[in-house]
């Protein structure tokens, strides 16, 4: 039996799922590098790694930049055989990757060599596509090193980012659990990536979660899906205030039909509403001005703003404030 020394770096949720994986399978973790909190704001799912490492007895230190010289020398002093590298937008320089004797693993939620890349849980549930936890020895190049073990997963056409997210941390398990017992024993070796099917998905911001009522109905409730927890919320605006959209349901028989945008009922658990050529039933939402506060809406209000008579109240306004400019020059 191999007793390989691990590091794991990371800062989210499957950072820690895989953590608890090594520890459960007794694999001989000796120093965890975590993201620091004051640097996490736009981490989706952040995790503070030292709680569990100070229960665990594990050493532990947080980092801003993981190439600092500082954090190469704490790696380097600890002597590991494997790192395992997941859930944190740094990239490693080469300093940091040639530490570990055999290596460092990623890991990544898609079936690579499809879907590598940015963003790949938002990517999955927009497109409600299947996905796989898959373990590999990271390259140079973004997800393409050779794979140790992948436990698929399903994704249903309305699942929304949380619930993929629960998906994904259950395949981690699972495919941890089979394949740890054979690492630890020295009989598992990767396979290499076939490049000629691998595909590749781009970075997603927070604008991207901005709605348009007016696209497709099908379109919007994918935006909505992929865009909710841990992500930063599909959003459009009510009241003049920005409005978080968390989870919502397609309406597939419906005997209302409306202006794209307008709220069509209020119902005893949401809102139906016309998005597009579909209709759509918001369930979860918060200002985000205010979290706390009960969203109210009301039927026949439109969502969102119309670029056109917007812009025709700011030439009103500017109109004005130049008619007043002339009276006060007189």
């Amino acid at each position: 039996m191999k007793d390989y020394k691990i590091v794991v770096i990371g800062a989210v949720k499957s950072t820690e799922r895989i953590l608890n994986g090594l520890l459960r399978n007794n694999i001989n973790v000796v120093g965890v590098l975590g993201l620091d909190r004051s640097v996490s704001r736009k981490v989706s799912g952040y995790v503070d790694l030292g709680a569990l490492c100070q229960v665990e007895n594990v050493p532990y230190k947080s980092f801003i930049n993981i190439n600092d010289d500082e954090n190469i020398k704490w790696v380097r002093n600890l002597k590991p055989d494997y790192m395992f590298a997941v859930g944190f937008s740094q990239l490693l320089k080469h300093d940091i990757l040639a530490i570990p004797q055999f290596g460092t693993i990623g890991f990544h939620p898609t079936k690579l060599p499809k879907g590598r890349g940015r963003a790949p849980l938002a990517w999955l549930t927009y497109n409600a596509e299947d996905g796989a936890a898959s373990f590999f020895l990271m390259t140079d190049g973004a997800d393409s090193g050779d794979i140790f073990v992948q436990e698929p997963f399903t994704v249903d056409k309305d699942d929304h980012a949380f619930h993929v997210e629960e998906k994904i941390l259950s395949a981690i398990d699972k495919g941890l659990d089979k394949w740890l017992p054979l690492f630890k024993d020295g009989r598992t070796k990767p396979v290499p990536q076939c490049d000629e099917q691998a595909s590749y998905t781009g970075i997603r911001r927070e604008i991207d979660g901005l709605i348009d009522w007016e696209e497709p109905g099908d379109m919007t409730y994918a935006r909505i899906r992929a865009a909710s927890k841990p992500h930063p919320g599909a959003y459009t605006f009510a009241n003049g205030r920005k409005l978080l959209i968390w989870e919502a349901a397609m309406i597939d028989r419906c005997n209302f039909w409306g202006a794209p945008g307008r709220v069509l009922e209020d119902v005893a658990d949401g809102y139906l509403v016309q998005a597009g050529d579909k209709v759509l039933k918001l369930l979860q939402m918060e200002y985000f001005d205010n979290p706390k506060e009960t969203v109210s809406l009301k039927v026949g209000q439109l969502l969102g703003y119309r670029p056109q008579q917007e812009i025709h109240k700011m030439y009103q306004e500017i109109n004005a404030l130049k008619k007043k400019i002339e009276e006060l020059k007189k």
